[in-house]
């Protein structure tokens, strides 16, 4: 969980600064606090799904899940 949280983290940084936002902006175009998109970034293990979603959405990100190989 940690390698997923680590990747979010990092694609939510990277995509934020493409887009040439602050944390500050998208905390606001997500509805979130400035301080939860700070640990999004910050890869916090305790960061809610659905607000997880409403970053992700406001980045043009989505998340996905799906089987891994080899796993029923």
């Amino acid at each position: 969980m940690e390698l997923l949280s680590r990747a979010i983290a990092a694609e939510v940084r990277q995509r934020r600064r493409a887009l040439g936002l602050t944390q500050q902006d998208l905390a606001e175009l997500a509805g979130v606090s400035e301080r939860f998109v700070r640990f999004v970034e910050q890869a916090k293990p305790s960061v809610q799904l659905d607000a997880l979603e409403s970053v992700l959405g406001a980045l043009g990100l989505e998340l996905r899940v799906a089987a891994r190989g080899g796993r029923p």
